[in-house]
């Protein structure tokens, strides 16, 4: 196969089809229905999903929930604005149950080291270090359970910087609209939805699970690394960020049975399909089968790599030149993937996070 180069996923889309509001009703988006066998393409409702699924089918969806990982503060003394990301929360010389420690973006002007940060309820932090790959160390002046109490009341869901809040309607929640129905686990929490589950509504779960569609749950908390770009030529340099993943035994056993038996395995967003392709890479190792695994996984998936256990995916429209591009590319063809996105940007489809869908079969 010949190198792929990053000029090779771009693609130029119009303004105007890049979603900065949900649906009303989440299971009326459109839904692009591409087969990968033959790159036939046709266009549904995500309601229509029930038509190509079947019997004994297996969707894997990441029970990962947003949390709001944007606060808003001022330096001390100053009064300077500072925005401050929370990415990942560390574990500092026992200081958890007083004191909080996270890997941060932190924005605004001279940020150091030393400077105290002021939020609303009391929330206090102080810059400790800068880890020169653009991320500070910052602390925080309370423990886990309560400092995460304050950051659901005074945080801002980190929305993707395409999402123009100018450009939509008043009165969109996007604490609950940016946030799947079934999402549940928040130990850690992600920075952003898994959005290929936005369209699911609790009616089409049970029409779903009627048919005999059988549903599992994996966890994988989107970091920021899922979103970096990919900035190298050459795509096989990149570099993926680790990612916490969590997919208990019965799950496993669930899956591998599937199969066994020749059932699909469906994978709804690319960080279940990123998750099962890790945790299943691993699978010859007896213990995988016989414990819960939970690890941080940084696996890159890119056209002309072999699936082990996804057959099939439901995703949305992916920025051009993103790592979330060439993993669908390698599962559908490329050649496949540039005519569905060509066909889509037609055919004036939602692009993005509160865009519209496609099914890889």
């Amino acid at each position: 196969m010949t190198k792929l180069k990053l000029s090779d996923f771009d693609y130029n889309l119009p303004a105007e089809l890049i979603a900065t509001e949900p649906k009303e009703k989440r299971d009326q988006s459109r839904l692009l229905v591409l087969d990968k066998k033959n790159g036939e393409i046709e266009d549904k409702h995500f309601f229509d999903i029930l038509e190509f699924l079947n019997k004994g089918d297996i969707l894997v969806m990441n029970n990962s929930k947003v949390f709001p990982a944007r606060l808003l503060g001022k330096k001390k003394g100053t009064g300077g604005k500072v925005e401050v990301f929370l990415h990942k929360k560390l574990e500092v010389d026992g200081l958890a149950k007083k004191k909080t420690t996270w890997e941060c973006l932190v924005g605004g002007k001279k940020i150091k080291e030393g400077k105290i940060i002021l939020f609303e309820n009391n929330l206090k932090a102080e810059i400790i270090k800068n880890n020169e790959n653009g991320t500070w160390l910052v602390r925080f002046n309370r423990g886990e359970k309560v400092m995460m109490e304050i950051v659901e009341q005074i945080g801002k869901i980190p929305l993707p910087p395409y999402i123009k809040i100018e450009n939509r309607k008043q009165g969109i929640d996007d604490k609950k609209s940016y946030q799947t129905i079934y999402a549940s686990d928040e130990k850690l929490g992600s920075v952003a939805a898994p959005t290929a589950g936005l369209h699911f509504t609790p009616e089409l779960m049970d029409e779903i699970k009627k048919k005999g569609v059988k549903i599992e749950y994996i966890t994988l908390h989107v970091g920021m690394g899922t979103f970096a770009p990919v900035k190298v030529g050459n795509i096989e340099e990149h570099q993926m960020h680790a990612e916490y993943v969590e997919i208990d035994k019965g799950t496993i056993n669930n899956i591998i049975k599937a199969k066994e038996n020749k059932q699909r395995v469906i994978g709804v967003g690319t960080t279940s399909v990123r998750t099962l392709e890790a945790v299943f890479s691993q699978v010859e190792d007896k213990n995988i089968l016989d414990n819960d695994f939970s690890d941080w996984v940084n696996i890159f998936i890119y056209p002309g790599y072999k699936f082990k256990i996804v057959d099939a995916m439901i995703t949305n429209f992916h920025l051009p030149k993103s790592s979330l591009i060439m993993l669908v590319s390698a599962l559908a063809g490329k050649d496949n993937i540039d005519k569905a996105y060509r066909k889509a940007i037609a055919k004036k489809y939602r692009f993005y996070s509160y865009g519209d869908a496609m099914f890889i079969r």
